[in-house]
């Protein structure tokens, strides 16, 4: 791999970290009303993200603004990655056990390594297919298995759809926008949509000050799992493109059994440690793909490190972004 691509991965790693931990302090807001909750954080989140973008130029970049086409992009990033996806989560966590849930969401490393190449029309590449089933298997032995009706089993395949969308599309905009912007338009897009959604729930009449402690967890979500982890995880998605980034949503069950163990004060059990270690197996064969190749390269020219083959490394091709109008 070249610098990029470490770099890259390290960001992709440290975003994953944030939101597997999420997961487990996400129960203390499960008595507030949840679309009003999400509306709070992602309408502080835009805030902050607003106020990065005017505090520091040089992450401005150039000037731009989204045309048409990359405003239905933004829209549906924050309709699949963050309103859709947050409704289908706690729909799935209703009707089936966290561990059914979270082993199909598992899944998201094979629907990148399998959507990207075929997006580009490419072949998807065999060792990163292979790599993303052997994370899937370890997300599974990290969940183990669970119950499950119906309505579960359709809304953690939703949510699994929404959290392959959610990088799919922000992969077309990334290139021009950067991840800032990208963060910034998604979290300002989903507010309305899910203060609508809230209405129509019925939370208005459910309205209360958030506690001491939901406020904290609130600002958490907005500041680290929001701004932090998606600029994290945007501008490593950026370098390493869809379905190498893809492999490090595997991070997430390690992450969330982590902060579930130290929030619980309990031991998890070896299943789960043994498939925190098959994850690890599988990020290391799918983040060094292409290594060999690479250092090939190297050697016939003389030293310099090339950047990675165009269908492990970049996010999309132009034939596969919109046109911009």
């Amino acid at each position: 791999m070249n610098r990029d691509s470490y770099a890259g991965a390290a960001l992709c790693t440290f975003g994953m970290i944030i939101l597997g931990g999420s997961f487990s302090l996400s129960r203390l807001l499960l008595d507030y009303p949840v679309l009003t909750g999400q509306t709070v954080r992602y309408t502080l989140a835009a805030a902050l993200l607003a106020a990065l973008l005017r505090l520091f130029p040089r992450l401005r970049g150039v000037a731009v603004r989204p045309d048409r086409r990359e405003l239905l992009v933004l829209a549906g990033v924050a309709l699949f990655g963050l309103v859709l996806f947050n409704v289908l989560l706690l729909t799935a966590l209703e009707h089936a056990d966290p561990a059914v849930v979270g082993t199909v969401v598992g899944a998201a490393p094979l629907g990148l390594a399998l959507t990207g190449p075929l997006l580009r029309r490419e072949r998807p590449a065999a060792r990163l297919v292979v790599a993303a089933l052997i994370v899937v298997g370890g997300t599974a032995l990290v969940h183990g298995t669970g119950a499950t009706d119906t309505v579960g089993t359709l809304a953690a395949l939703g949510t699994l759809v929404c959290e392959v969308m959610f990088s799919l599309l922000a992969a077309i905009v990334l290139p021009r926008l950067g991840a800032v912007r990208v963060s910034a338009w998604s979290c300002g897009l989903a507010v309305p949509m899910l203060a609508v959604a809230a209405l129509v729930a019925g939370e208005a009449g459910r309205l209360r000050p958030p506690t001491a402690t939901e406020t904290l967890t609130l600002l958490y979500l907005a500041v680290l799992m929001t701004v932090v982890a998606f600029l994290a995880w945007f501008t490593g998605l950026g370098r390493l493109g869809v379905e190498r980034a893809g492999m490090f949503t595997g991070v997430v069950p390690a992450a969330t059994l982590v902060a579930t163990a130290l929030q619980d004060r309990a031991m998890p059990d070896l299943s789960q440690v043994l498939g925190v270690l098959v994850v690890a197996g599988g990020l290391v064969l799918g983040a060094t793909t292409g290594l060999k190749a690479g250092l090939r390269d190297m050697a016939r020219s003389g030293g310099t490190v090339p950047p990675l083959p165009p269908e492990t490394s970049r996010p999309l091709s132009s034939a596969a972004r919109p046109a911009r109008g």
